[in-house]
């Protein structure tokens, strides 16, 4: 056995399937949003942190038997160092919009902000978002764009409220207002309770089905502070009582597995929160379980 062929000292990864592949049924673009957070930190490193922990996931499933083989097209990271959400808008669209030939687009962020543009990049007119975040991110937006109220922009940008389906809600990490503001726009409200008690991916799922038939694409926002604090520092958002990280792994695989699903982004994971490496793993991880869902297309 030759060194190429032996697994001593490694294994396939799911780093060797990005490359610069034109073809590819996957793109990943780079988002690094930083500015306007509400919650100063660090979320512009999350590309850089997610690409290097790659190496360290096989493509092998042992709980299926299954192996990831989808080639992934790497589009490079956005410029957006000191860039405003306002002026991030047309980076973050066009980007997006550009891979609109593909299966799926994954962004990596970046704090929420990136959300918005994200939504534009398919066509606000045929779009509808499902989110899984602690937050309703219905903040007002009278003193500008932030990571709090891009669900608040895109309703005013004419974004159907009956479009958009949130799921994971946590008790107090939210206002009255907020809430009934999401109410009265005809917005889904699924809370993190709903979410422990019915399964993460049952309740995704039923949000999946209600938005196909309102919609002819679905973008997906992965706020990662949906997940317990406990499992998930790696997020100022993410409190205790959150979701399980595994059923965030198993909603996500539903969603992967979902033909409408078409663009996703990974937001507010801030690497200088990290204890230990348990914040890039977990959203390595992550990228695993979409990548087999959405090779069981």
């Amino acid at each position: 056995m030759t060194l190429e062929d032996s697994d001593a000292l490694g294994w396939r990864s799911v780093a060797d399937l990005i490359g610069d592949h034109p073809d590819a049924d996957v793109a990943l673009i780079g988002a690094g949003l930083n500015e306007r957070s509400l919650t100063p930190g660090r979320c512009d490193l999350g590309p850089k942190a997610f690409r290097a922990v790659l190496p360290r996931f096989s493509t092998y499933d042992v709980e299926t038997g299954e192996t990831l083989e989808v080639k992934i097209h790497d589009a490079g990271d956005l410029a957006l160092k000191a860039v405003t959400p306002a002026n991030a808008f047309e980076p973050v669209r066009d980007a997006v919009a550009a891979q609109a030939s593909r299966g799926l687009t994954v962004l990596i962020g970046g704090n929420n902000a990136i959300t918005r543009p994200g939504v534009h990049g398919p066509g606000l007119g045929r779009t509808g978002l499902l989110t899984l975040d602690a937050h309703f991110d219905l903040r007002d937006t009278d003193q500008g764009l932030t990571n709090g109220n891009p669900v608040q922009a895109l309703l005013e940008d004419g974004l159907d409220g009956r479009r958009i389906s949130q799921v994971g809600l946590a008790p107090f990490a939210n206002t009255k207002r907020a809430h009934e503001k999401a109410k009265a726009a005809g917005i889904s409200v699924r809370t993190a309770r709903e979410c422990r008690e019915q399964g993460m991916a049952v309740v995704v799922a039923e949000e999946l089905e209600r938005l196909s038939g309102l919609c002819e694409v679905i973008y997906v926002d992965f706020d990662i502070d949906v997940i317990d604090r406990s499992q998930w520092p790696a997020s100022p958002g993410a409190r205790p009582g959150g979701v399980s990280a595994q059923d965030f792994f198993d909603a996500t695989r539903v969603i992967g597995a979902h033909p409408k699903v078409r663009a996703v982004d990974l937001t507010e994971y801030d690497p200088s929160l990290e204890i230990g490496d348990l914040g890039s793993l977990t959203a390595g991880r992550w990228f695993c379980e979409l990548l087999a869902g959405f090779e069981a297309r």
